[in-house]
């Protein structure tokens, strides 16, 4: 109930939940980061529970710029490596492999990462 909801551009919905709601003890760095221009750098998480690890299922911005200030301390999650939930629906995962948007029945594309839209 106290995730953020980040809407950009032709992409659903990305949902940032509150490091105190995410079992950290589960997650470790995953190699590489990337560069938003308007929330800065992030850096990506792997999951492992016991001798199982999934790779790269989250990332953060553990200095975001100031206009997304209220990012620190929060993590998103790739719908299409974990089940993600809004409420009791199970979320679908944003087309594309880099996009992390979850795409519900009230959200409606297209999106950016569908075939064709490499050029929005």
């Amino acid at each position: 109930r106290t995730a953020l909801r980040v809407l950009e551009t032709a992409s659903p919905p990305t949902w940032y939940l509150p490091a105190a709601d995410v079992d950290r003890s589960l997650l470790e760095p995953a190699p590489g980061t990337s560069h938003c221009e308007w929330k800065g750098a992030a850096r990506y998480w792997s999951c492992r529970a016991g001798d199982e690890r999934v790779p790269e299922i989250a990332w953060d911005y553990p200095a975001p710029f100031a206009e997304f200030a209220r990012l620190l301390e929060h993590f998103a999650f790739y719908p299409a490596r974990v089940d993600c939930f809004v409420d009791d629906e199970r979320v679908l995962p944003q087309p594309g492999g880099f996009y992390g948007g979850w795409v519900t029945a009230d959200v409606l594309g297209p999106f950016k990462g569908e075939p064709g839209t490499g050029h929005w």
